[in-house]
């Protein structure tokens, strides 16, 4: 093997240039291809292949330029296998073309030309260095064509102009042996920038930047619609193209070309633009796409579009016949709050997983979601007090709640998780206070979501008098009707209550907000296990043709509406990820990621330990006593360990990882300690520790400090009742107000039994594919019992149907990305 790589070489070590030659050869090949080899190297106990590492292997298609055959290298590599171990394993799979890539050449090319974006007027470099058994030559062409005077290892081009964009190779001769480089593209952008004379791209190496925005623009029906965004770095930056927060297919250039837009094209635009190591977006532009005016005229005569508004638009001579007027937001804000915890009160699953799924559909819609979990009486209001904050003229806001709550005259109350039992209307929140106050802000359209009872409670005998303003912008979507209770099904694994089940198939649709809650309604209407208890009512103001869907468009109050986002940015600021370098040598990578605005997820990796120690392990503890963080969850191998079920397929592997919760009611900064725990094999193994402390601030919500008892006295006075509790002894309406709905697969029973009396009513619902989402149940059964723990062979995690690869809020960019959710999860009832 005198020709051909140290047998000794561990794989780990081969450079690049084998690594990717071999991995094309594996990729491509199906019968003699990565799959046969792992196969090979399964049954060789040095090198133990698993299925698991196989079915691992095969992932890697999923990704973007993914590769079976390279992460099957890595896992020998990790596991000590070497060149000549890698050579028996070709030779036995018979592939001659891997074995080849082994072999070195008469001629091989070290370095390889980098595609690359710059600005025209600096300069290009493209380099390909290569060694041979005897001198080697080098000619480079652009396309096909030779570029004259480039008979060296550089191609310089000194400045580049537009002209010089294109696709470039470079031709390496070696005696009678020559190879090609690889394909290196040159994208030069035009584009005025203050910068010194004649700077060269080197200052922007391994660097993206972005140089080039695209610009709002006002379009009629039928003309092209042209954007484009440009940055610069090496190697060249991909682009893919948004509307609407869902990526635009086949939208992979940096000019966005639409012909002839028609009006449903509209919407907010915006690219987001990668490298191998980077990330960025482009800013959120408008587009708005106006309908094009045909008018009628009495008689033969002809005028255009200006002379009918001049002669007079209302004119019984003169009709406009045309597409109604598209509705602007000025801006989109939500706020979500899904209380299960109840301390005095039966606890509940489904709002997690509702507000979980919300979050992510408004997002889509451009709504600045905060989603907050578990909140006292104190952090609601407060909560609330920040919402009306960023409210202002057009805005569209949007409340959703889920959890316990009631009805009385026609006023609708929200129970924090710390209500007393019996609760009081005091310690609840009035729905119809907080309209009165998103009324004062003279929002676009006020949209209330419940999904809570509607039960009244006969002891709260306070009557508020709570006067609105009439005006044609609200709307009401109560989960159940009035008087009546909201049910959540329950499973082995998680689900959505019934209204959010229903809801998130609609709320992306391009229709009135009206007309959505009516087709949810519908839906709602078709669901046997509910029928009879459970009806979707709407109440409603709305005048005009208002959707969630609507573009947003500042106006005159950009200004105001900037500053409201960075207020709602406060909410959302995650902590930077840091590397920890310790003493021992030992680096630790610490990211975070946000699961809600008042959850923090935490992991730790080790990024490099040094060779002689033999055991070595990150984890995070002492954290304050004011969070919500579980010893016993904390710190495990798998995110569902810690209770982290929604982000487990977007997290990084191979780490540890801890929840925590309840940021709202952190009252100084973070701090956390770091503990590296290592063994030595010098040592005898006995363990040494290090450890570290560290403050990130106050992350997420908890810079809002909800936690105070009293900031502001809008929210407190208008939704706190005129009277005392020795006035007002109410009791809470029964022990609980969301009911729990559960599915079985057996025959059905006789639905008139069921009655109100029953503390829960159970049904088991088919768990559907976690990735795919759940569809619409199906059940045979209502059974009556009490709530118990019932849990389904094939319960697995339901998420959101079509729920799309949504970036998660993270401080880094996740590399290894898992791509399928837990399939079993068992849960307890509590």
């Amino acid at each position: 093997m005198s020709d051909s790589l140290d047998r000794s070489t561990k794989i780990s070590l081969f450079k690049e240039p084998v690594v990717k030659k071999l991995c094309d050869v594996l990729d491509k090949s199906s019968s003699k291809g990565w799959r046969k080899l792992g196969e090979i190297v399964g049954n060789d106990r040095r090198f133990k292949v698993s299925s698991d590492d196989m079915e691992m292997c095969s992932l890697k298609v999923l990704q973007l330029e993914g590769s079976p055959s390279r992460m099957l290298l890595r896992l020998m590599g990790e596991r000590g296998c070497t060149a000549g171990h890698l050579m028996d394993y070709l030779q036995t799979l018979g592939n001659t073309d891997a074995v080849q890539c082994l072999k070195s050449s008469a001629l091989q090319i070290l370095i390889q030309p980098q595609s690359v974006a710059l600005i025209s007027g600096h300069n290009l470099r493209l380099s390909c260095h290569a060694v041979g058994k005897s001198p080697v030559q080098y000619q480079w062409f652009k396309t096909k064509e030779e570029v004259p005077n480039s008979t060296s290892p550089d191609l310089v081009i000194s400045p580049v102009h537009l002209k010089d964009a294109g696709f470039y190779i470079c031709r390496v001769n070696c005696g009678d042996a020559f190879e090609f480089s690889q394909w290196a593209q040159v994208d030069v952008l035009n584009v005025a920038m203050s910068c010194a004379p004649g700077q060269s791209y080197h200052s922007l190496e391994g660097r993206l930047k972005l140089v080039i925005q695209p610009q709002s623009q006002r379009l009629h029906v039928g003309e092209n619609l042209q954007l484009e965004c440009g940055a610069v770095g090496r190697p060249i930056p991909r682009y893919q193209w948004h509307r609407n927060g869902v990526p635009i297919p086949t939208a992979t250039k940096r000019r966005l070309m639409i012909p002839h837009v028609m009006q449903d094209q509209h919407g907010r635009y915006r690219c987001e633009i990668s490298s191998s190591t980077e990330r960025m977006w482009t800013n959120e532009v408008d587009i708005v796409i106006a309908p094009r005016i045909s008018v009628e005229v009495s008689g033969a005569m002809e005028c255009s579009e200006d002379d009918v508004y001049a002669i007079g638009g209302g004119s019984s001579d003169f009709f406009l016949n045309s597409i109604p007027e598209q509705l602007y937001a000025t801006d989109k804000v939500a706020l979500l709050i899904g209380n299960l915890s109840y301390q005095n009160h039966p606890q509940l699953k489904a709002p997690m997983v509702d507000v979980y799924d919300l979050t992510n559909l408004l997002r889509q819609l451009n709504f600045q979601v905060v989603s907050l979990l578990d909140l006292t009486e104190p952090e609601m209001r407060n909560a609330v007090d920040e919402f009306l904050l960023l409210l202002h003229k057009g805005v569209y806001g949007l409340l959703y709640y889920a959890g316990h709550g009631y009805e009385n005259y026609g006023n609708s109350f929200m129970v924090p998780v710390d209500a007393p039992n019996p609760y009081r209307s005091a310690n609840c929140l009035c729905v119809q206070s907080i309209l009165k106050l998103m009324q004062e802000k003279e929002t676009g359209l006020n949209v209330f979501l419940l999904d809570m009872c509607r039960k009244r409670n006969i002891h709260d005998d306070s009557t508020p008098n709570i006067v609105l303003r009439v005006t044609a912008n609200i709307v009401f979507g109560y989960a159940t009707c009035q008087d009546a209770e909201a049910f959540e099904l329950s499973s082995s694994g998680f689900t959505n209550g019934v209204f959010v089940k229903f809801l998130k198939k609609r709320l992306l649709d391009d229709e009135k907000i009206t007309v959505v809650l009516d087709r949810v309604a519908e839906d709602m209407g078709q669901f046997d296990a509910t029928k009879g208890k459970q009806a979707l009512e709407i109440r409603s103001s709305l005048s005009e043709r208002r959707a969630l869907t609507d573009p947003i468009l500042p106006g005159d109050s950009a200004d105001l509406a900037h500053a409201h986002s960075r207020q709602w940015g406060k909410a959302h600021e995650l902590p930077e990820s840091m590397c920890l370098n310790f003493d021992c040598g030992a680096q630790i990578k610490l990211g975070f990621a946000a699961e809600f605005s008042n959850v923090l997820v935490i992991y730790t990796h080790i990024i490099k330990k040094p060779e002689d120690m033999s055991f070595c392990q990150a984890h995070v503890t002492d954290f304050s006593q004011d969070l919500d963080v579980d010893p016993k969850e904390m710190n495990r191998e798998t995110p569902e360990e810690t209770g982290i079920y929604f982000l487990s397929c977007s997290l990084p592997q191979h780490c540890l990882y801890t929840r925590v919760s309840s940021l709202q009611k952190l009252r100084e900064e973070l701090v956390f300690t770091v503990c590296l725990q290592g063994t030595f094999t010098a040592m005898d193994n006995d363990p040494v520790h290090w450890t570290k402390s560290i403050n990130i601030g106050k992350p997420l919500i908890a810079r809002l400090d909800l936690h105070r008892a009293m900031r502001r006295n809008s929210c407190l006075q208008t939704c706190m009742m005129p009277h005392s509790p020795s006035h007002s002894p109410c009791h809470s309406p029964g022990p609980e107000h969301r009911l729990h709905l559960h599915h079985g697969l057996h025959q059905a029973q006789d639905y008139s039994r069921l009655s109100p009396q029953h503390l829960y009513l159970e049904a088991y619902e088919r768990p559907q594919g976690a990735v795919g989402g759940c569809g619409d149940s199906y059940y045979e059964n209502l059974s009556q019992s009490h709530y118990e723990a019932v849990h389904d062979s094939a319960g697995g995690l339901s998420s959101s149907p079509g729920r799309l690869s949504i970036p998660i809020e993270a401080s880094d960019d996740i590399t290894e990305l898992q791509t399928v959710f837990i399939n079993s999860l068992q849960l307890h009832q509590q």
